[in-house]
């Protein structure tokens, strides 16, 4: 049985990326999106090479035309160092492209955690202050005492504080509670930087930007351009598109549309959640001793998603 595509009537702001995300990127679109929707991208390349030969200007244009149509989708991009400029022979260290569109679109990033229920959770460990107080209580306190020093815990936004106005002298042991650090923990905690979804907001409420909440996998991507395997999550960059579309629905007053987004979510937690998953989460569930047979390799677990996508989406067809 055949699937009528979906027409989706406003365009959307597609912002592609770099290394390893830039490859599974297309893959998400060839396999999830375009057999599924008949849909207009206004298309802008922010891999590195592109800034560069455009100076930019590809980085700005993207967040310009992201505030006349509303909704934008992006892909992970490097912000070079030192490294990277000699790497890409850079005319210069350009800002982060994250920076310069959200100075445009004057928005506030809003991240959730994507729950699989068979993927181990961190929780939150208020055991973190305990096992300090314990070690500092039974191994240092005496010797602190006796070196004129202390240990003390203080909640994060004291300690901001009072980290604004001291005069330093102080080792400060913490969380990672600010940014993107701490939303990059709160990932972790669910499993995988690739079980997060990110999403811009603009004062306006009509306008978004989504994308993954996590860089561009280079570690992979070196495996990749050496001609091997890579189990590489793709879930965070996939519900990118699905937030993504899922605001042009809202918009747009496309039901179809947005039913179509629900299930995309609902493939990739189901396929995951039926065993079939990458490596990362494999880990998780099956310890280091991990097998082959226990996990997807990148590309496989895009075609697993894109089978449990297709079968909800021609069984609601049949209601």
């Amino acid at each position: 049985m055949s699937f009528e595509k979906i027409r989706v009537t406003n365009p959307i702001v597609e912002m592609d990326g770099d290394e390893m995300t830039r490859v599974f990127w297309k893959s998400i679109k060839d396999k999830l999106v375009f057999p599924f929707l008949d849909l207009d991208i206004k298309y802008f390349d922010l891999g590195l090479p592109n800034r560069d030969a455009t100076n930019d200007q590809v980085t700005i244009e993207s967040a310009e035309a992201t505030l006349k149509y509303n909704v934008a989708i992006k892909c992970a991009t490097i912000t070079p160092d030192e490294d990277r400029v000699k790497e890409f022979n850079l005319k210069k260290m350009w800002r982060s492209p994250n920076g310069t569109i959200r100075n445009i679109l004057n928005g506030t990033v809003f991240r959730e955690p994507i729950i699989c229920k068979n993927v181990p959770r961190l929780k939150y460990d208020g055991r973190f202050k305990d096992i300090f107080q314990e070690v500092y209580e039974s191994r240092w306190k005496s010797k602190f005492e006796a070196a004129g020093i202390w240990y003390e815990h203080r909640l994060i936004d004291d300690m901001v504080a009072y980290s604004l106005k001291s005069d330093g002298g102080y080792v400060w042991a913490c969380k990672n509670y600010d940014g993107d650090v701490q939303s990059d923990f709160l990932a972790q905690g669910f499993g995988s930087l690739g079980l997060m979804t990110s999403v811009l907001v603009c004062p306006d409420g009509k306008t978004i930007e989504a994308e993954a909440a996590h860089g561009t996998v280079t570690r992979h991507y070196r495996v990749h351009q050496k001609g091997g395997e890579t189990s590489t999550n793709s879930i965070a960059s996939i519900f990118a598109w699905s937030r993504g579309l899922a605001h042009r629905a809202k918009l747009d007053g496309n039901a179809r549309l947005l039913d179509y987004t629900k299930k995309l979510e609902a493939a990739c937690v189901g396929t995951v959640e039926s065993g079939k998953m990458t490596k990362d989460l494999a880990l998780l569930i099956h310890g280091p001793k991990v097998t082959r047979a226990q996990y997807l390799n990148t590309e496989e677990f895009i075609d697993a998603v894109a089978a449990q996508l297709k079968a909800r989406l021609l069984a609601s067809s049949k209601l």
